[in-house]
């Protein structure tokens, strides 16, 4: 049997729980630090591309969108050209969480990576892309109601 999904389940599984817990203070629990993070990096970025990006359904994402903005991490702008688009930004609030995000995400990439040299930490992220590549084709037809042959 091929266990190459269940480790990087349980890797995902491990670094989301640590980060969970850390953020929790910041009522960030629940991978909430993601979104603030994926705005951050594209601000004006709408809650469909959103949610494709970090691969949860819509009702998610808006729940989530919408507890970050009650919260004051994020805010919803209308669109210049149009009323009915709405972009989200972070607040000054999340801009000042960014660095705090981005150093707890270097710290547990350099632990995750320890013991790899640069050119096997090169091959198993261009690995990955492909892994992900791959799995992103299945996600977007099973989206849209396509079931899959086993």
């Amino acid at each position: 049997m091929h266990d190459h999904l269940r480790e990087i389940g349980m890797i995902a599984r491990a670094l989301d729980s640590i980060s969970n817990i850390e953020f929790k203070a910041l009522g960030l629990e629940k991978g909430k630090y993601l979104y603030v993070v994926r705005i951050f990096e594209h601000p004006g970025i709408i809650q469909e591309r959103l949610a494709e990006l970090i691969k949860v359904d819509r009702t998610t994402a808006a729940r989530a969108i919408k507890k970050l903005q009650q919260e004051g991490w994020i805010e919803r702008r209308s669109d210049l050209e149009n009323q009915k688009i709405k972009r989200l930004y972070v607040t000054q609030k999340g801009e000042a969480l960014y660095p705090l995000i981005i150093r707890e995400h270097e710290y547990s990439t350099s632990v995750a990576l320890s013991g790899l040299d640069e050119q096997e930490s090169e091959e198993l992220l261009r690995l990955l892309k492909k892994v992900r590549s791959n799995v992103e084709i299945d996600w977007a037809e099973v989206k849209k109601g396509k079931h899959r042959e086993y």
